[in-house]
Parts: C-alpha cells; sequence; structure tokens
C-alpha cells in the first residue's frame, strides 16, 4: 500500500477519532436514558462505606462508559449534604478503574462484531415501543461506532500507509515522556473522555505510530487530563463539592510523579510479559488505576481532613430570609419565646420598610436592578413569616396565660398584615413600576409629588405601627387609625387632580390610569398597617364592631 500523504492521513484521522467520540457519547446517553435513574439509585445507597463506594463507582462507570459521568453524580450528592467527603474520594478511584476496565475490554480484536451490533441496535431502536427498549437500542448502536472507529484507525495508521517522514517526526516528538505526557493530558481534556484518548494511544502503539515507551507516557497523560472535567465543572461552586475533584487529580498526580521516572522499567517488563504494543498500553492503564484505588482507599479519612483544611468552606453572608431569634429552646419560657417572636417581626417591619423606600424611588428613576432587589425582599418575607408562623403555632401549643396569648395573637396579626403589605409592593406598586420602565413612560411632576407624599405617609405609619406594637401605646394606635382618614383624602385629591386633566393638558391616559393604580395599592398597603392597631383597640373597646350607621326603619 502506497504511502498516504500526511493531509489525507490526519482528516481521516480527526473524522475517525470524531466516530469514536461520537460512540462513546452514544453509549452514555444510551445507558443514561434507559438506566440513569437506577444507576444514580444504586450510587446513593452504595455510598455507605469506602470500599462499597468504589466499587459502586467503578460499576456505574462501566455501565456509562464515563467517569466524569460518575464524578459528576457524587459531586451533586457531596454539594447537597447526602454522603460525606471520604466516600466521594472513593467513588472516584473506582470510576477510574471502571474506565480502565472499559478501555481493556474494547481493545481486544473484536471488531469483526461491529456490522450486527449496529445492525441490531438499529432494529432495536427503529421497532422499540419503550422508551428504554430504544434507548438500549442507540446504546448497541453507539458500541457498534466505537468498535468500527477502532477498525478505521488501525487501517488508517498502518505502517505503510504512514510516510517515513512523518513517522519520524512522530518518534522526535514523542522521544521525552514529560512533554508527551501534557500533550496527551490536555488531548484528553479536550475529548472529553478517558476511554476514547486511551483507545486512541492503544490504536497508535499497535501499529508502530509511536513506540510503547510513547504510549506509557501518554496513558499517564490522559489519566490526568480526565481528571481536569470535573475539577473544571466544580470551580465555580461550593468548596464542599470542589474537594473531591481536587482529591481526584493529587492522587493522580502523585501517581503520575512516581510512575514517570520507572517508565523505562515499566516498558521493559511489560514488552517482555506482553508482546503486543496496544495491550501494553490498556493493560498499564488498567493497573495503574487499581494499584492507585488500593494505595489509596486505606488513608482516605486522612485526605478528607487534609482536603477540608486545603479548602475550608466560604465564609457565608448572612440569609435575610432565615429566622435569626426564633430558638426552639425558648418556647420552654414563653415570655421569652414571645420576645423572641417580636423581634423578628420588627425585621419585617424592617423589610417593608426598605420596600417602600425603594419603590418611591422607582417613581422618579428606572433602575431594574433595583426593582430586582426588592421584588426578592417579597421573598425575604415570606419566609421570615412562614418561620415566624410555625414557631408561634408551636408556642400555642403550650399553657399560655390570657396574656401571653394576648400578645402571641397580637405578633401573628401584626406578621400577617406586613405579609399581605409586602405582597401588594411587590405584585402591585412594582409591577406597575416595572411596567413603567418597560413602556419608558414618565409620571408628571405632580403625579410624582403626590405618590411621594403618600409613600411618606405609609413610611411615617410604619413606623408609627412599630411603636403601637412594641409599647403597647393607646394614643399612638388611636393615631393610626385616624391617620388612615388622612390618606383617604390624600387618594381623593390625586383622583380628582388626574380626572381634571384632559388630553391638551398634556396628560398621556396610560400614566393616568398608572399613577391611579398605585395610588389604589399605597391605600390597600395603609389599611394593612392600621390593622395592626385593632387588638389594642379591641381590648380597650374603642374600635366599633361596623362603621355602618343602621337606620331605624332598617330590618333584618
Amino acid at each position: 500500500m502506497p504511502a498516504m500523504p500526511a493531509t489525507h492521513a490526519l482528516i481521516e484521522l480527526l473524522g475517525e477519532v470524531a466516530l469514536l467520540l461520537w460512540g462513546v457519547h452514544m453509549v452514555r446517553t444510551g445507558v443514561t436514558r434507559a438506566f440513569g435513574a437506577d444507576l444514580r439509585r444504586l450510587l446513593g445507597k452504595a455510598l455507605r462505606n469506602r470500599v462499597a463506594a468504589c466499587v459502586a463507582g467503578a460499576g456505574v462507570t462501566l455501565a456509562l462508559q464515563s467517569s466524569t459521568a460518575t464524578a459528576l453524580m457524587a459531586t451533586s450528592f457531596l454539594a447537597a449534604g447526602l454522603i460525606d467527603l471520604v466516600p466521594a474520594l472513593a467513588v472516584m478511584l473506582g470510576a477510574n478503574v471502571g474506565t480502565a476496565l472499559v478501555a481493556w475490554a474494547l481493545a481486544f480484536d473484536i471488531t469483526i462484531v461491529y456490522p450486527a451490533l449496529i445492525f441490531i441496535g438499529l432494529v432495536i431502536f427503529r421497532t422499540g415501543v419503550r422508551t428504554r427498549t430504544r434507548n438500549i437500542g442507540r446504546l448497541t448502536i453507539g458500541l457498534g461506532l466505537v468498535l468500527l472507529s477502532l477498525h478505521l484507525l488501525v487501517e488508517t495508521i498502518v505502517p505503510a500507509s504512514v510516510s517515513p517522514d512523518a513517522r519520524d517526526l512522530i518518534a522526535a516528538i514523542t522521544r521525552e515522556p514529560l512533554p508527551v505526557m501534557v500533550m496527551a493530558a490536555l488531548v484528553t481534556w479536550a475529548m472529553h473522555s478517558s476511554i476514547a484518548a486511551v483507545l486512541v494511544i492503544a490504536s497508535f502503539a499497535a501499529t508502530g505510530l509511536i513506540s510503547p515507551f510513547a504510549g506509557l507516557a501518554m496513558v499517564l497523560g490522559a489519566n490526568l487530563g480526565s481528571a481536569l472535567n470535573p475539577l473544571l465543572a466544580a470551580s465555580s461552586g461550593e468548596r464542599n463539592a470542589l474537594r473531591m475533584p481536587v482529591g481526584n487529580i493529587a492522587n493522580r498526580l502523585i501517581g503520575c510523579a512516581v510512575a514517570l521516572p520507572l517508565l523505562p522499567l515499566i516498558s521493559e517488563h511489560l514488552t517482555t510479559v506482553i508482546p503486543d504494543a496496544g495491550r501494553q498500553v490498556v493493560t498499564f492503564h488498567l493497573v495503574f488505576n487499581a494499584v492507585l484505588a488500593v494505595l489509596f482507599i486505606p488513608p482516605l479519612a486522612l485526605i478528607a481532613k487534609v482536603l477540608e483544611r486545603m479548602l475550608p468552606d466560604r465564609p457565608r453572608p448572612e440569609d435575610a430570609g432565615s429566622a435569626r431569634y426564633l430558638d426552639p429552646a425558648s418556647l420552654e419560657t414563653p415570655r421569652v419565646a414571645l420576645a423572641n417572636a417580636s423581634r423578628e417581626a420588627l425585621r419585617m417591619a424592617d423589610v417593608i420598610e426598605e420596600m417602600l423606600t425603594g419603590s418611591r424611588e422607582l417613581l422618579r428613576r428606572d433602575d431594574n436592578r433595583l426593582l430586582a432587589e426588592l421584588t426578592r425582599k417579597d421573598d425575604v418575607l415570606d419566609r421570615l413569616n412562614g418561620a415566624l408562623t410555625r414557631f408561634l403555632a408551636e408556642l400555642g401549643r403550650r399553657d399560655l396565660g390570657e396574656e401571653e396569648n394576648a400578645r402571641l395573637s397580637q405578633i401573628q396579626t401584626v406578621a400577617l398584615n406586613l405579609e399581605h403589605a409586602g405582597d401588594i409592593i411587590d405584585k402591585g406598586v412594582l409591577n406597575l413600576a416595572g411596567k413603567r420602565m418597560r413602556r419608558r413612560l414618565r409620571l408628571t411632576e405632580r403625579q410624582v409629588t403626590e405618590a411621594e407624599a403618600m409613600h411618606e405617609h405609609l413610611l411615617a405609619q410604619l413606623r408609627l405601627a412599630v411603636a403601637v406594637f412594641m409599647g403597647e401605646d393607646l394614643p399612638s394606635a388611636l393615631r393610626l387609625v385616624e391617620e388612615k382618614e388622612r390618606f383617604r383624602e390624600l387618594e381623593r385629591a390625586a383622583a380628582e387632580s388626574q380626572f381634571a386633566l384632559t388630553p391638551e393638558a398634556g396628560q398621556h391616559e396610560e400614566t393616568r390610569g398608572l399613577h391611579l393604580d398605585v395610588v389604589r395599592d399605597l391605600k390597600r398597603i395603609d389599611a394593612h398597617l392600621a390593622s395592626i392597631a385593632h387588638p389594642l383597640l379591641e381590648r380597650n373597646n374603642l374600635l366599633r364592631p361596623s362603621r355602618l350607621v343602621r337606620h331605624p326603619s332598617f330590618k333584618r
């Protein structure tokens, strides 16, 4: 066979490697779709001790043909706090052995069966009714494509097909083991598949394109490169999820550092035991990972401690939506529990004040970032209210006195009204502010002045409501309800001013409607703030059951 031009050979090699990667991808996706939930469940059950976790990691990787996929599963368990770091590290040791077993099995000369696998897989895929059956067909086709690509690789790189100049160049490039290892690591990282990389290396070695010594150095690089993908995937997450891929790449580095100086001796010994260079590559790959698993399983607890010290958890910013003062231990002392609940209710009032202040700013300027921040504050309010409601419900089951029951009811009233006020700001006022910004509407100076005056009134009402709640101040409670009438006057004046304007006066109809909607929502907020005074007024018989005046002639 005449030597193939270098460009032609390179194009064929790229296509065949791409086919190999696609075949591995089809096997992985077929297994994941058909048995992914079962494999994940199996892995979760096995993560009880390091040996079982190692075996499970190897088994799942044998099925998925991807240590990266197994690593991502284990990382998700670790990030969720479902497993400890020790079994997670053991899973990775097993996953590395699993990929080596797959490469070792596929390197056998069974390319004769690829036509049957592709045909059978296609029949299963086309005739299958159930989704799982079709995915089994997919993985069968993928396995056939893997074997086909390996057959084509061998055909392309047989010695007679490569020119002597190209062979001399390859020999020169692969003479030094360290650069070869680094190059193989980068290629494996780019391929996202150590199985494909090792199989390509084995094909190169089997045909004499590279020396057995260079093949072993490239295997070390492939092991490093395959550890980069889980590391990069976890680098933007939490520290607890990053520890496992860091530990994985650390044991690979240690293994490579020990094995690299010994490669000449190892290559000489393997050549004596296994004449076929391709088999030497996959056997070395398997033995390398098996030895690492055996050596690193015993000290995993120590390794985990070192990783936790090297990668401590980042200090978390305080969660505004988590309760600060609702100590379950205080439930045994109702007065202390009520004081704690009151402090948590004050946090809700602070959130309402921030939302009102921010919504006032959005009357004059467009600020999508501020709008998003204020919208998130309603979620904070909902979480605080939920935690406070559960705490008070638990406290209500205790044996409370009349005064304590009254205070508990008052805290519930305050929390409920503040939560409703927050919903109105979020779903009403902020929604209208977003609508104004999206449509590029501008309120008139008079509209802004009126809305700002209402906001100032609400902020004053909120502070008065807090004083009523904390100080049981009866005059302040009366004033809080009386000021509600003041808001009706503001609303009436705003409506009259809007309807008095004509289109000739430059009043945009849509802006007028938007402004009146804001006024309506602010009035509803004021009603909820005034309701905070009702329990105190009711206890002092200062709140009428109804505002209706009954006519003498009215009969039920």
